[in-house]
């Protein structure tokens, strides 16, 4: 499509108004398009204009787009089901059926050739909503109880049901305005969730619902007064006490309570410390804490229920290293699971609580991801661990802790003429312009040559310690099918390389996540991986963020950048504390009432730095009732790059009118706007076929 030929963007009007903050004012003349509400005419028009304008740039490749989502969801099984796991006597199932989005969830009692029981059909749930999620959903301990989460507009603002496993109705009583966070207490009555505050959409307390009761009388067990903590309740493993879990960047709370005693008192286990990070679960009358206590990459303690309060009481099990973290555990009546981190990859290890010796669960590749799986026993030899590849569908394992016997339960089934034969992965190491190596996993489908003709698509995220880890993505086969290599970029910011790797990519040392991004950009194009002429980039959230960054720090190096709901206007957030997360994130990003965080964050918020140049093509989304990254981020920077991009690149906003952060709900309309994007990157590309 031509300039000339090119339909007609939408130009938003611009409104004056001033940001206010401690440290200067700055002039926003966008700042119009929030509407908390989501009824603001003008708005909602200037977003259905953006829809059209997305329509008419696509439709040169409506063609391609229909032929990718045919091959996405051609690959995909139309009748699944997933491997059951055995809680309380019952085996719990889970699949997905011909022509249904969501699935359908049930149970068989003593045997997995018993008749199924259907608990939880989201399907019908989902009738007459144009979105649907279920959050999470608990079965009450005498197992004739079901309490489930569902949100049917995108805020996550969870509205939590009852039923009636015996008869199969669904009660009357409905928890507004929750998190899909809850646990039943023994007594098989009383439910424990937590409640959000209605503006910020933050875990405000905790409270208790008695089954028959009117929510608005349930009575209130915990409030946060910090606005910086997220709240979530659960059980310990060996379901003896009941949980309410604090935590904040830098710090943790724990709060436990004998789950037979509902109405009694919740003891605090380590009063909040700052950075005093902890987690703990309980088996054999002793709690096991993972924490960070004189040790960066956290330890393992134990410490027995008498003395748990005591620091100096507690005992150390296992430590990371200045090469490995300590990232999760999982308790068993004989044996206790190390997930660990170490030089970019994951792996398990066994301990045996008798004799303490210990295995290492064997991989069959370099490059790979393994983590534990759905393990709700404790009384078991038996670990479920789930363990995938860049060319290896995601994989349930048995293994006996004992043996060392290992059982394939299922690997996941991928149609279309699917052999990962045809593909390979390799791990390489980038250098940073500071000196440090950075992890970047590949793949590709045989055949691809190393000569500098191939296009890309580098993916990131580099945030809050999540880590990207190099997993199966089913999607990408279209791309590698059509002669593409997808890297993953393990940058600072996430877990990857430990602890150190994630503080190096945060507050003050965030750029290291956007130059860390480039570096490796510039080091597959030098060492030939990749043609300097088509290299695309994808980020969702944090990483759109990240997308923001590199669009505005190197334009000539990206022909195409896909930036999902992103963060982009990184300072007015932050200084709103009425969004949610914005109080929970000042130890992430840095509280801008502080001017050496503000000019630090000033100078790299993708809204704020917008320049009078050239930017490379973009695909941005979001979804209107988005509570993580609110539409009007994207929505503005749009406008803002639309005002003063000097080229006749392609800038297209995608709103997804119906749906949140996570964007459409449903397994195949999801399909639809990955469809979306790869069309755009291969049309910047001119791959159109």
């Amino acid at each position: 499509m031509s300039a000339t030929d090119a339909p007609t963007p939408p130009k938003a009007e611009t409104r004056p108004y001033v940001v206010k903050s401690p440290h200067g004012d700055r002039d926003d003349p966008y700042y119009w398009l929030r509407d908390d509400e989501r009824k603001d005419p003008d708005v909602l028009a200037y977003l259905e204009a953006e829809n059209a304008y997305r329509d008419a740039m696509m439709k040169p490749v409506e063609g391609l787009k229909q032929t990718l989502f045919e091959e996405l969801v051609g690959r995909m099984k139309k009748t699944e089901e997933f491997v059951p796991h055995l809680d309380r006597g019952y085996y719990y199932t889970r699949r997905h059926e011909e022509g249904k989005e969501y699935a359908i969830v049930g149970r068989k009692k003593g045997s997995l050739d018993a008749e199924e029981e259907i608990i939880l059909d989201q399907n019908e749930r989902a009738k007459g909503h144009e979105f649907y999620s279920n959050g999470d959903y608990e079965v009450s301990p005498n197992e004739n109880l079901l309490a489930f989460a569902e949100d049917t507009v995108g805020r996550r603002q969870y509205v939590i049901r009852f039923k009636d496993l015996s008869t199969g109705k669904v009660l009357e009583d409905e928890i507004p305005n929750a998190k899909a966070s809850m646990q039943w207490a023994a007594d098989n009555k009383t439910l424990f969730y937590v409640e959000k505050d209605p503006v910020t959409l933050l875990g405000k307390r905790v409270k208790a619902h008695v089954l028959g009761t009117p929510a608005s009388e349930d009575r209130v067990v915990y409030e946060e007064a910090d606005p910086t903590f997220y709240m979530s309740v659960g059980e310990t493993s060996d379901r003896r006490y009941m949980v309410i879990s604090l935590s904040h960047t830098v710090m943790s709370e724990t709060r436990y309570l004998a789950a037979n005693d509902p109405t009694g008192t919740w003891t605090v286990l380590k009063p909040r410390e700052r950075d005093f990070e902890y987690s703990p679960d309980h088996i054999d009358g002793r709690w096991i804490v993972r924490t960070n206590w004189k040790q960066k990459n956290f330890r393992l303690m134990e410490a027995r229920d008498e003395d748990v309060s005591k620091l100096d009481a507690w005992k150390e099990i296992a430590s990371g290293d200045e090469k490995t973290l300590i990232a999760g555990f999982q308790v068993f009546d004989d044996h206790l699971v190390i997930r660990e981190r170490s030089e970019g990859s994951t792996r398990l290890r066994i301990h045996d609580w008798k004799d303490g010796k210990e295995r290492i669960v064997e991989v069959d590749e370099s490059v790979y991801t393994i983590r534990l799986g759905t393990n709700r026993q404790t009384y078991t030899d038996w670990l479920r661990y789930e363990y995938e590849s860049p060319v290896t569908p995601d994989t349930t394992y048995d293994f006996n802790m004992k043996t060392g016997e290992r059982r394939m339960l299922k690997r996941e089934e991928v149609l279309g003429g699917f052999d990962r034969e045809n593909y390979a992965t390799e791990r390489v190491w980038a250098e940073a312009r500071d000196g440090t190596k950075i992890p970047v996993s590949l793949v590709w489908r045989k055949g691809y040559e190393k000569n500098g003709s191939a296009p890309v698509l580098q993916y990131a995220y580099g945030s809050y310690g999540s880590s990207s880890d190099p997993t199966f993505r089913r999607n990408t086969l279209s791309l590698l099918d059509r002669g593409f290599l997808f890297a993953i970029a393990h940058v600072r910011g996430g877990q990857e390389m430990g602890r150190g790797w994630y503080e190096d990519g945060k507050l003050l040392k965030k750029k290291n996540t956007f130059t860390d991004f480039v570096d490796v950009t510039e080091f597959l194009v030098k060492e030939g991986y990749c043609d300097p002429k088509k290299v695309s980039a994808m980020g969702g959230s944090a990483g759109g963020l990240l997308m923001g960054a590199i669009a505005n720090m190197r334009p000539d190096l990206y022909t195409a950048i896909v930036a999902a709901v992103p963060f982009v206007d990184v300072v007015t957030t932050m200084l709103d504390e009425t969004i949610p997360l914005t109080t929970n994130e000042f130890d992430e990003w840095g509280n801008p009432k502080d001017k050496a965080y503000y000019d630090y964050m000033r100078s790299y918020s993708p809204y704020d730095q917008v320049e009078a140049k050239d930017y490379a093509a973009m695909l941005v989304t979001t979804g209107l009732w988005d509570s993580q990254v609110q539409y009007f981020e994207p929505a503005k920077w749009v406008a803002k790059l639309r005002a003063k991009k000097t080229d006749d690149n392609a800038l297209v906003l995608s709103v997804n009118m119906d749906a949140g952060h996570g964007g459409a709900s449903g397994r195949f309309r999801r399909q639809e706007e990955t469809a979306r994007e790869y069309a755009f990157i291969l049309q910047q590309f001119g791959m159109v076929e």
